[in-house]
């Protein structure tokens, strides 16, 4: 097996009064050649927004965009005509495909807005772009890994144009189940989004991050109350680029 391992304080960090962003790979003005991403997961970004505030109407294409809203209300619309709000229990797909123009503001004027805003490398190119809501509460797994991204339509939490599963482990203090990798040739980056836990034999902290890759699966062990968040995703860029074009 091999790790790679991010400590939260490495991340990129931008602060532009109305948002302050911490990325974990190489995002706007913040530049690491060593943080380019995890096989094809390209962004992780740690967004704080404050009241009233928000990213106005911007482009995207090629792209699977997914939300993971942490607290307060977070109002989108883009050029599909959709508008929603999105807050914690949710998760928002978005595939920009040949083209979308959207915004993502502060719903509120009284408290600022946290989410994990994740970008994906699609498996294919210039797919007609779609958005996608579901709210993951009802279906919410204790102690156990609760899928809220897949490639599956038909399957739980959202799908996207990638060979990709998202999990959610929300574990009580000394609970430990084992994770076994989706697809071969698939890692793992696991980002601990509340306390701390060790996966893989690894201690991270809040906000920490862990890239696996080249095993079949390991252990997630909370060390008190924890919230992880699981990306398993394909680690052969150039086959994705291939099949892409």
């Amino acid at each position: 097996m091999q790790t790679v391992y991010h400590a939260a304080g490495s991340r990129g960090f931008a602060n532009h009064g109305w948002l302050k962003s911490a990325h974990t790979f190489s995002f706007a003005n913040y530049y690491n050649p060593e943080r380019m991403g995890f096989g094809v997961l390209r962004v992780i970004n740690d967004d704080f927004v404050e009241a009233g505030m928000g990213f106005g109407n911007h482009p995207h294409r090629d792209m699977e965009i997914i939300s993971v809203p942490l607290s307060g209300d977070l109002a989108h619309k883009d050029s599909m005509g959709n508008g929603s709000i999105i807050r914690n229990g949710d998760v928002q797909a978005m595939s920009a495909g040949t083209g979308v123009v959207h915004s993502e503001m502060n719903a509120n004027h009284d408290q600022a807005v946290k989410f994990l805003q994740i970008w994906v490398l699609p498996r294919k190119n210039r797919v007609k772009p779609r958005y996608q809501q579901v709210n993951i509460t009802t279906e919410a797994k204790p102690n156990d890994f609760q899928q809220i991204v897949s490639p599956n339509m038909d399957d739980d939490g959202v799908w996207i144009h990638q060979n990709a599963w998202f999990s959610l482990a929300k574990f009580s203090d000394g609970n430990k189940k084992h994770y076994n990798v989706k697809r071969e040739g698939n890692g793992v980056y696991a980002f601990v989004i509340k306390g701390k836990a060790k996966v893989g034999g690894i201690e991270l902290n809040e906000r920490d991050g862990l890239g696996l890759w080249e095993t079949d699966g390991f252990d997630v062990e909370a060390l008190g109350d924890a919230e992880i968040l699981l990306m398993d995703v394909p680690m052969d860029i150039e086959a994705n680029i291939n099949q892409r074009h």
